[in-house]
Parts: C-alpha cells; sequence; structure tokens
C-alpha cells in the first residue's frame, strides 16, 4: 500500500455550543415582527429538540402584516421602555412548539439570540430548562437573571453587549 503524500489540514470545528448558537439567526429569520426577529432553539443531548422564532399566534395578524402593536412600560427606577405585544417571542414559541408534538425538554439548553425577558425566564425555569446560552443581552433582564440564580439555572451570554433595535 502507498502512504500519501498529501498533507492533512485540520479545520477547526465549532464547539457545540457555536454550532447551536450559529443557528439562531437563520431560525430568526422566519420572525414575523421586524423589532427581534429573534430564534431560539431547544438541545439536550448535542441534538435539537424544536426551533422558535418571533411570531403572532396561529392565525392572527402578524407584525409584517398589519404593523405593530406598540406598549410603553415605565419601571419603578423611572427607565422607559417599548414593547410590541403582538408576537410571542422565540422562547415562548420554541418551549410551544416543543410541547405541540410532546418533546420533553426537562434537562434541555436553550440557545437563543438575548438572554430572555422575564415572563421568558419563568417559563423556561418552569418547563425544567437548566441552562440558557444568549448571543447578547437584553435591556430588561434584571429580573430574569435574579431569577435564573435563585432557581440555579445556569446562563451564560456569549457577548455581554446590549441587543439593540428599532424603538427601543
Amino acid at each position: 500500500m502507498k502512504k500519501s503524500s498529501q498533507k492533512v489540514v485540520k479545520s477547526k470545528r465549532p464547539s457545540w455550543d457555536e454550532y447551536f448558537v450559529s443557528m439562531i439567526d437563520m431560525v430568526g429569520a422566519r420572525g414575523t415582527c421586524d423589532r427581534g426577529r429573534s430564534g431560539s432553539i431547544l438541545v439536550k443531548d448535542k441534538r435539537i429538540l424544536a426551533t422558535g422564532y418571533v411570531g403572532s399566534p396561529i392565525g392572527l395578524p402578524h407584525c409584517d402584516e398589519v404593523g405593530h402593536d406598540m406598549h410603553t412600560v415605565t419601571r419603578e427606577d423611572g427607565t422607559v421602555s417599548r414593547h410590541c405585544l403582538r408576537t410571542a417571542h422565540a422562547e415562548l414559541n420554541v418551549i410551544a412548539n416543543a410541547a405541540r408534538f410532546g418533546v420533553a425538554v426537562d434537562g434541555a439548553t436553550i440557545y437563543c439570540k438575548m438572554v430572555p425577558c422575564y415572563t421568558c425566564g419563568k417559563t423556561i425555569i418552569n418547563a425544567g430548562i437548566k441552562r440558557v446560552v444568549a448571543f447578547r443581552d437584553y435591556h430588561a433582564t434584571k429580573q430574569t437573571k435574579e431569577i435564573f440564580k435563585k432557581a440555579g439555572l445556569k446562563l451564560e451570554i456569549i457577548h455581554k453587549e446590549v441587543q439593540a433595535y428599532k424603538d427601543q
């Protein structure tokens, strides 16, 4: 048998976190609200369980079709932020998609574009998800981070800067 004289060049394989995080934007591209187009992926044992993106409930009009349903929120500390309430967040939708098809998510990891909001954070805890990997921080995550810590949920933020989007 003749040996090959070709030099073997090893490519750098992405880590599992890099691999799944790289899919978030593609999933989010299906989103129907141009304020975030966030995607989320549920993973367990290195296998994708479900995906979800920002969108209106099934059968209801989407922001891209009829515009946003904007609401202004003033927090106790005086900070003001604006939110579109027409859509469900990617984190809620990925959990709902898993539930629709009978996929157990207990012990899973959720990959998301931003640190989840407080409502999504509570749902993540109640679903039994044990780890959150967020690409970026979100402007309203103080409460989320507190309950994740109290619940023993592991939160990893890849890029610490806060995700900015229009009409924040």
